[in-house]
């Protein structure tokens, strides 16, 4: 599998931000040491392509995309995920609202 470019230690660290993810939950994921992706995204060590290989995949497993060129710099986005559409125009005005519902304490109280 050949990459367009290898990914920066900045579009790591941004795709993860996009997806809320920590160090640990990356590198368990993309089966790296924390230490060995903390290293990475700090710029202090040229990854293996291997490595570079499993994180990029496990990001784009999830929805994002690298972007860019040498001429014009590299960033990231992040697809919407299935579903994403229908709930960002809100609540269905026709659905029923939730039940309310009581835990038994409170119920034993009533």
């Amino acid at each position: 599998m050949a990459l367009t470019h290898p990914i920066t230690p900045a579009q790591i660290r941004a795709g993860r931000g996009l997806l809320k993810w920590t160090q640990g939950v990356l590198a368990s994921r993309a089966a790296v040491s924390v230490v060995t992706l903390n290293m990475i995204e700090s710029d202090q060590v040229a990854p293996r392509t291997r490595t570079l290989a499993s994180i990029r995949s496990v990001l784009e497993g999830e929805g994002i995309r690298f972007i860019g060129s040498e001429s014009e710099g590299f960033g990231v986005m992040m697809r919407p995920r299935a579903g994403a559409e229908e709930s960002s125009r809100g609540p269905n005005p026709r659905s029923e609202s939730p039940k309310k519902t009581t835990s038994r304490s409170m119920r034993a109280a009533e």
